[in-house]
């Protein structure tokens, strides 16, 4: 356990020392030009003031001289936005965010544009979208934009729910009320629009969307006098608004005011002249007044106004499909009102526009599909076992293995087949029924060995499982049925080799080959060899001419990729693994699995949640792809959606206890001990005397205050594996809890004597430390590092907990040595650069510096530098300082420090009014004791 410090004395190192790994560089904040950040300050002046096309071209003009200014992609991103130029938006968000902002700084404006671009799914999958971690302000608004997307596909409940989120954040806020409205008449549920319509009334009487929303209600359900009451009350309060006014001229349509209509009409021809929807309108007004050119020209209008549209910007708006089908087919131009309608049909369902979509099937003779647009039909799929077979193999090839499974013992219900219990310990072992599974596949192939699929399956679970032996068996006896079977002898291989037979497990691949040349399985296993024996050279030459005859094949990438990491190359592993993925077929997990698990490694919790996403849909029962998700999801801040996923793979696990562990570890991560619990309790009922099992439930009663409990199974473990350090650990544990400290340490100093590691060893110094101040906890690291002098762990804890104690001299050596060792490690040259502030050594902002060109990307390591600019230079520092903290900021716009500093850099700059903001916040974010006070002052100035 590397050592922990406390915030509030050492905040700066608090954030910094024991940060595993900082991220990639993504770009540089070594320099900072001084005309572009006064073409970013003109920018922000002007976009305050609402003029957005000359703030876009300021903007624009300090990207001429410095594309990697994060603040300025944030703020040309949402000026774009304002201007209604939505796919530019989202490019400059996309640079924010490759820069490092943090998401959410933009997350809304974002989801606006995705909105506003038809990419519904993507605002809803995306793990950029995601609501966890976010606060309040921003949960709610994205929330209500996800409610729309989620109604825009047709999932109603969806919808709902997440303005029920929204409510339970803010229940004050009328937005998710209003929202709602639109939801529910899509639904066809009136009763329930008008009670939200009430309650957004009641929060917000004067809410110009609630008074629209109120509108469409009425007019909707035909009551034109009430809708034009609204939508007057809208034009009212906002004689700007576009929807309001085209709503209230489709009424005055309705009701034959024409004249009414036609003055509206006029007045969005001024304030937007390219609406659609008005144009329609006109063109209705001229067919009346028997001016056929200029209702051609306006349906022309509408047409010239969609059709250029992508599709995926006009799919979820049926108000546009439904207009542009109409318009073409008023035109005669039914080839080109076919997809929009299509489109409609898709959205809405059934619609009065679906008789004109069947009349244009029916004059193309597509007869079929103007029956299915007009009628229900319904297939049923095949009941014979044969059938069910082949069908349950095609569910697990979609990844529905439970209902795979459900198949499989319905056959089995009628007869009692091989077959069938072949296809159903498959369905169970993807399904990660492991146990079951060995059953059913042990009993098919007693019953009929010529189910080779259920040996071939047996071999493989007894490899995983480590039952050497019985996999040799089953593949001798595989090979003894079907001597000339290439593949059986390759499995053969894998057995021998597994039990350490090297020679012979060489033979069976190679006679593998001779049988089949073309077979790449014993190719990739002798390859295998190779690297476990550390033959790089010689399996690089093997995978090479394999990838050379075929440099799409996934089996060899993946091979290629194992090389790599063992030779430890992570960038050509990530390479290899990319290339593998983009090959794969749906049904192949192993690459996206590789990926995940690679991202998480190297600390890219976004991109291991987006490979993790693109997996679940593929096989979202698959055991193995739930609990990578799950991890995903928790390094991802989801906290909420990890349990979720965590009770299905529970229940999917069933007897494996090794998983049961693997599923309860990521509970308490979770912070679910009642999953966790019942998870270890399934693993137990299956191997009562497991022993991580029992750890972990000791560790459980820990953190659920059952100290006696937990006591009493520490030592039954430690009396039980006296040569293993578990149980004294374990003990130790209890006996912190209880706050024996000087127990704690005896019990962690004999878990240390049995297994010495650096984990043991950070353990009890970290409580012996505790115990005694510091007096003599160094002494246990010197003495370690001694003996283990490229222990980067051990020295790091050592240098932390100097730091911690304010033993800035101390720590500068510690963090000196450790530098020697590690010269390019960021989060160590921060946290010196940090220890030199508080030294007042000149040298902070050089190591600084050092820190920053390590990781670009990093808040605090631009922090740091910020402000050691800041407290050591002049009126060129006091420029640069500003945008390092101002890119900080967006990156960490949770951390209540780096606000501060920024705070106090504008507040010198003469930007007094967002220096107030941000030590506003600062003081209510929990800042650090060490600067509460001058925050405080600086506040009290801003005032005045």
């Amino acid at each position: 356990m590397t050592f922990s410090i406390h915030p509030t004395r050492l905040p700066v190192l608090a954030r910094l020392g024991l940060v595993a790994a900082l991220c990639a560089s993504l770009g540089s904040a070594l320099a900072v030009d001084g005309q572009a950040s006064r073409y970013y300050e003109d920018a922000l002046g002007r976009y305050e003031k609402q003029d957005l096309p000359g703030a876009i071209i300021q903007l624009k003009n300090a990207l001429q001289i410095d594309r990697t200014m994060l603040p300025v992609q944030v703020l040309l991103g949402k000026a774009l936005l304002g201007n209604g130029e939505v796919a530019a938006a989202e490019v400059a968000f996309a640079e924010a965010l490759r820069l490092g902002v943090n998401r959410a700084e933009i997350v809304v404006p974002l989801a606006q544009a995705y909105l506003a671009q038809g990419k519904h799914r993507q605002l809803l999958e995306q793990p950029m979208f995601a609501v966890a971690g976010l606060s309040p302000i921003a949960q709610v608004p994205l929330l209500v934009l996800r409610s729309s997307a989620a109604s825009d596909l047709g999932d109603v409940r969806g919808a709902l729910k997440s303005l029920e989120e929204a409510r339970a954040i803010d229940p004050r806020s009328a937005d998710p009320w209003v929202a709602e409205v639109p939801v529910r008449i899509r639904a066809r549920q009136y009763r329930e629009a008008a009670d939200a319509v009430a309650r957004a009334q009641a929060l917000a009487p004067q809410a110009i969307e609630m008074h629209y929303q109120r509108g469409a209600l009425a007019h909707v359900q035909g009551n034109l006098a009430g809708a034009l009451a609204a939508y007057d009350q809208v034009v009212a309060l906002d004689r700007k608004h576009v929807e309001g006014r085209v709503a209230r001229a489709g009424v005055y349509v309705d009701e034959g005011r024409f004249a009414d209509a036609a003055r509206d009409l006029a007045e969005l021809e001024v304030l937007l002249p390219k609406e659609p929807r008005a144009a329609y309108l006109r063109a209705l007004l001229a067919e009346r007044d028997g001016k056929p050119a200029v209702a051609k020209a306006a349906l022309r209008q509408v047409t010239e106004l969609i059709d250029p549209a992508s599709p995926e910007t006009v799919q979820y708006r049926p108000q546009l499909l439904l207009l542009n089908g109409l318009a073409h087919y008023a035109l005669n131009e039914k080839e080109k009102a076919k997809p929009y309608l299509e489109a409609l049909q898709r959205v809405q369902g059934a619609t009065a526009a679906s008789k004109l979509l069947a009349q244009i099937y029916l004059q193309e003779s597509s007869l079929d599909r103007a029956v299915g647009v007009l009628e229900a039909y319904l297939r049923t799929q095949p009941s014979d076992g044969q059938a069910m077979t082949l069908l349950a193999s095609v569910h697990m090839a979609q990844g529905r293995n439970a209902r795979a499974i459900s198949l499989m013992q319905e056959a089995l219900r009628a007869r009692d087949g091989a077959e069938f219990r072949t296809v159903l310990g498959m369905g169970l072992l993807r399904s990660g029924q492991v146990g079951i599974a060995t059953t059913e596949l042990e009993a098919a192939y007693r019953k009929d060995g010529t189910q080779t699929q259920a040996g071939v399956a047996l071999a493989g679970l007894y490899l995983r499982s480590r039952q050497s032996a019985k996999a040799v068996a089953v593949a001798q006896d595989l090979v003894k049925r079907q001597p000339q079977n290439a593949g059986f002898h390759d499995l053969l291989g894998m057995a021998l080799a597994q039990t350490s037979k090297i020679p012979e497990a060489r033979a069976a691949f190679e006679r593998a080959i001779a049988l089949d040349a073309e077979l790449l399985a014993p190719k990739l296993h002798l390859a295998r060899v190779e690297i476990a024996q550390k033959q790089f050279d010689a399996a690089a030459e093997r995978l090479a001419a394999l990838l050379k005859a075929d440099e799409k094949n996934v089996d060899v990438l993946l091979e290629l990729s194992v090389l790599s990491t063992a030779r430890g190359t992570p960038d050509d592993t990530l390479r290899w693994l990319e290339r593998a993925n983009a090959n794969a077929a749906r049904q192949d997990l192993r690459p996206g699995l590789a990926l995940v698990d690679l991202h998480l490694r190297t600390g890219r919790a976004p991109q291991a949640m987006e490979a993790a996403r693109n997996l679940n849909p593929r096989a979202p029962e698959d055991l193995q792809v739930l609990v990578t998700y799950a991890r995903a999801q928790l390094a991802n801040g989801d906290a909420v959606g990890a349990r979720s996923t965590l009770n299905v793979a529970t229940r999917t696990a069933g007897e494996n206890a090794a998983l049961q562990v693997q599923i309860a570890t990521l509970h308490m991560a979770a912070n679910n001990p009642d999953g966790a619990a019942y998870a270890l309790e399934k693993a137990l009922s299956t191997q009562p005397g497991y022993l991580p099992a029992l750890a972990m439930a000791v560790d459980l009663d820990l953190r659920r205050g059952d100290l006696a409990k937990a006591e009493q199974q520490a030592r039954q473990i430690a009396q039980q594996n006296p040569r293993l350090a578990i149980g004294h650990t374990l003990i130790g544990d209890a006996a912190r809890a209880r706050g024996q400290g000087t127990a704690a340490v005896e019990a962690y100093r004999r878990a240390h004597q049995a297994e010495p590691s650096t984990d043991s060893l950070l353990r009890l110094f970290r409580q012996q430390w505790l115990q005694d101040g510091g007096k003599t906890a160094p002494r246990l690291v010197e003495d370690w590092l001694r003996q283990h002098p490229q222990d980067a762990r051990a020295r790091r804890a050592l240098a932390d907990a100097y730091a911690a104690s304010g033993q800035y001299a101390s720590a500068r050596n510690a963090y000196d040595l450790l530098l020697k060792t590690a010269p390019d490690d960021a989060a160590v040259l921060n946290n010196q650069a940090n220890v030199l502030l508080r030294l007042k050594d000149a040298g902070a902002v050089a190591m600084a510096e050092r820190a920053v060109a390590k990781a670009p990307a990093s808040a605090q390591a631009l922090d740091t530098l910020g402000w050691a600019l800041f407290q050591t230079g002049g009126a060129a520092e006091r420029d640069r300082a500003l945008q390092l903290l101002r890119d900080a900021r967006l990156r960490e716009p949770g951390s209540a420090d780096i606000r501060y500093h920024l705070s106090a850099v504008l507040a010198q700059t003469g930007r007094r009014m967002e220096a107030r903001e941000e030590v506003s916040v600062a003081l209510k974010s929990g800042l650090s004791a060490e600067y509460e006070p001058d925050a405080q002052r600086l506040a009290t100035t801003l005032r005045e």
